[in-house]
């Protein structure tokens, strides 16, 4: 990266992009995007005292050095117009391209958010800039060429806002350009922001470095002449660097407890070579030579990183005995490393860019984002969600085969068989870790080789929604079971609809006729006739509100309830029977009428004067302060008789009062419940619906109240004590 003169020419910039953008059209659109920006920010100053296209021309410049398409060097130029000149979207959509304008409208909108703190309205930025980055990968590589250069000449800002951007920088946009494997820029970006987050840290470093600069110079030069003599008497033909260790790498492990001494690889060296080939024929030579550090040598060539990149690395005791860093490499695969994503930008495949294609095969967190911001409710959840996920440590696990998988640290098998695919997840029965059966919920290490277990007819368990670690995984395990749902609501819906159909005679080709569809799907804010089942079967829409949408021969409310009681009369109690008083046979037992219990409550008995035993259940207030009289009383095993008791219905007074009595009705069918009458009651606000019920017990009382609970309609249930 050109660092030596911020003040970067238009001329210079076009020299750069004329060495690979030869199309003179696009080169004209380049100088156009020039001229309109250095008009509109005409007078503009930066808080360095340049003239503000002076920003615009280094970002510019930042990305021809990464051999970006013409559009991105457009919208560099461009892309602070929006934002401070008042030009609109619209204008640089005529003036250029909608491609282009997309660009630059993207990058204003990740400017206006601001990455740091921890309130609620900023998190929500982070969520915006985050799904953000799914729209086009572009946007996010201006951006960071935007604060490359804006960490440049950070130290025209105060210490406090230093601190902030170079926190903002780490936190949020390095792990991205780490993701997108773009290590140069990612290497200059935690460089300066160690600068400015910990000056002393840094220029400690800085002067350490210097110190020993002239002894690994020459220690490094006596490795590169070694080397390449061995190199050249096997005919191979090559390119070797010195390679200066960044700053903020060197910082990382001082930070871990290393001495400054013990960082053997400050002395290393990077070697090109033209084929794959000659890249383990090098590794072999050099190994034969000088003595590898165990365990010190990377095969990335064979399993790249999920970023792409490409490289052999050993460790070896070298000339004079000391330990270098070496890095083997093809000049392709070095493009790779040092620009990822960005390596691939003018190259066609299918008709998208090889850029592209990279992104959506390789960016696994990009994919998913769009999928959590529908999922997490929560902007902090979200957020927190895509932390884990997106910008937390990694760990490199292996399939059987040897295919590298890239996981969160703290991932279980269950990530791992779900990153593999969804079938697999679905499908998985067990897991195998180095030779070894582990539980679900394993925390995998790096380097683990996993083996998922699965059977076609296994299906997967709810509790591993709390044993995933990855939002991506969690998600399709909650969409498995949702889609489970809904094709049980589907059944049980289209089955519950046509029973009512039947049972009032109604010909199925006679009620779905188009205009009857369509009235119905309107009414009900519905879709189509998949949604319409799906709510009847998840209780949403009760079968008889839907029928009667269409059915004009319906009979008044009145009438339905008067039939609804009638067709229900139950059969005389006899109490005595039902309940057994405790050392007593003969005596006279009532069901106190104040709180009326029913079979599967707990009941208490009170001898009354004259009147035998009044039964009351055990929260009875009414018997709260009595105790003298109190005896022990129990149901029956073998009642079968309904018992009468009385519920509070509330419902909000913008529901139609007539559609929530024939709700409450149709709830009854397959409740085994019976109503004896309704009383409706009408507030300010609501309507209530105090009923009198026939029940054979508490259980099927409480499934009958958890079934009208679950109607939109209704508010609130409870059962009631007068």
């Amino acid at each position: 990266m050109r660092k030596d003169n911020p003040n970067i020419t238009f001329d210079e910039l076009h020299d750069k992009v004329s060495t690979y953008i030869t199309n003179k059209e696009d080169l004209k659109l380049i100088t156009k995007s020039y001229l309109f920006a250095y008009e509109k920010h005409f007078g503009q100053k930066r808080h360095t005292g340049e003239d503000y296209i002076v920003h615009p021309l280094n970002v510019a410049y930042i990305l021809a050095e990464i051999n970006a398409d013409y559009q991105t060097i457009c919208a560099a130029l461009l892309h602070d117009t929006i934002e401070d000149c008042e030009v609109s979207m619209e204008e640089l959509a005529n003036e250029f391209s909608l491609e282009i304008a997309n660009l630059v409208n993207g990058v204003t909108k990740i400017n206006k958010l601001n990455f740091t703190g921890d309130n609620e309205a900023l998190l929500a930025n982070h969520r915006k800039i985050i799904v953000g980055l799914t729209e086009d990968v572009r946007v996010i590589i201006i951006k960071l060429a935007d604060r490359l250069h804006n960490m440049r000449t950070l130290w025209i800002l105060s210490e406090k806002s230093q601190k902030a951007n170079a926190k903002e920088t780490l936190d949020i946009l390095v792990p991205i350009a780490h993701r997108l494997g773009m290590n140069k820029i990612k290497s200059e970006l935690e460089d300066l922001s160690l600068r400015y987050s910990k000056p002393d840290v840094y220029f400690s470093i800085v002067e350490k470095l210097n110190q020993s600069k002239v002894e690994r110079n020459a220690n490094v030069d006596l490795m590169k002449e070694s080397l390449t003599n061995l190199l050249n008497s096997h005919s191979i033909k090559h390119k070797i660097k010195g390679r200066a260790k960044s700053i903020y790498s060197i910082y990382r492990k001082l930070d871990t407890g290393r001495r400054f001494s013990d960082i053997y690889d400050l002395l290393a060296l990077r070697i090109f070579v033209d084929t794959e080939q000659d890249c383990y024929q090098t590794i072999g030579l050099i190994h034969s030579k000088y003595r590898p550090i165990p365990k010190r040598f990377k095969d990335y060539i064979a399993m790249p990183k999920q970023n792409g990149y490409q490289s052999l690395h050993t460790t070896v005791f070298g000339e004079n005995g000391q330990l270098y860093e070496v890095q083997i490499r093809t000049y392709e695969m070095d493009q790779v490393a040092e620009h990822g994503i960005a390596s691939h930008w003018s190259y066609k495949e299918k008709g998208k860019t090889i850029m592209q294609s990279a992104m959506e095969e390789k960016l696994q967190f990009f994919r998913s984002i769009m999928e959590l911001s529908q999922e997490e409710d929560n902007d902090e959840m979200f957020v927190n969600s895509v932390k884990e996920d997106v910008l937390k440590s990694i760990i490199y696990v292996f399939t059987p085969k040897g295919d590298v998988i890239e996981l969160p640290k703290g991932a279980t098998p269950i990530d791992f068989a779900y990153r593999v695919h969804s079938k697999v997840g679905d499908s998985m029965v067990g897991a195998i870790v180095n030779g070894n059966i582990v539980p679900l919920d394993y925390v995998l290490q790096d380097n683990d080789i996993v083996k998922i277990n699965t059977n076609k007819a296994s299906t997967p368990s709810r509790e591993w929604i709390n044993m995933a670690y990855t939002a991506q995984a969690r998600n399709k395990i909650k969409a498995y079971f949702n889609r489970i749902d809904k094709e049980e609501n589907l059944k049980k819906g289209e089955d519950l609809l046509t029973k009512e159909l039947r049972r009032k005679k109604i010909a199925t080709s006679e009620f779905f006729k188009d205009e009857n569809i369509d009235k119905i799907l309107n009414e009900l804010h519905v879709g189509d006739l998949t949604e319409l089942y799906i709510n009847i079967g998840s209780n949403k829409f009760s079968p008889i509100s839907v029928v009667n949408i269409i059915n004009t021969e319906e009979v008044s409310k009145e009438e339905m309830i008067l039939n609804k009681v009638n067709n229900n009369v139950a059969t005389k109690i006899n109490v005595k029977n039902d309940i057994i008083v405790k050392g007593i046979d003969e005596i006279k037992v009532n069901v106190a009428s104040c709180c009326k219990p029913i079979p599967g409550d707990r009941i208490v008995g009170y001898i009354t004067k004259g009147n035998g035993i009044s039964v009351h259940r055990s929260v009875c207030p009414n018997i709260s302060e009595l105790d003298e009289r109190l005896i022990d009383v129990s149901w029956n095993e073998k009642v079968d008789k309904k018992y009468s008791t009385n519920v509070l219905i509330h419902s909000l007074k913008i529901n139609n009062n007539k559609n929530i009595l024939i709700d409450i009705i149709s709830k009854t069918s397959s409740s085994d419940v019976v109503i004896q009458s309704i009383n409706t009651i009408n507030t300010e606000d609501d309507y209530m619906f105090d009923i009198t019920l026939l029940v054979p017990n508490k259980e099927k009382l409480l499934k009958f109240i958890n079934d009208l609970e679950m109607l939109d309609s209704i508010t609130s249930v409870e059962r009631i004590i007068k």
